[in-house]
């Protein structure tokens, strides 16, 4: 992977999912960590997604890769 690359994973919405950005273009909502793994397939970056979770190269916003639900209630 090029060391430029910025994949971002923001904390999920409030209705469930989480936006997923590459170098500040939206890639789209995903649910689990495979949908991650599918949209930066699509956008010509290659990982396994058992890989995705590890990835020093994506930031995860907020919590990690085991939250993709709407936060609960306080």
């Amino acid at each position: 992977m090029p060391g430029l690359i910025r994949v971002i994973v923001q904390p999920p919405s409030p209705t469930g999912g989480r936006r997923v950005r590459v170098d500040g273009e939206i890639l789209g909502l995903a649910h689990k960590v495979v949908d991650v793994a599918e949209f930066l397939r699509r956008a010509g970056l290659e990982i396994d997604p058992d890989d995705v979770a590890q990835s020093p190269w994506i930031d995860w916003r907020g919590v990690g890769p085991e939250r993709w639900g709407p936060e609960p209630p306080p």
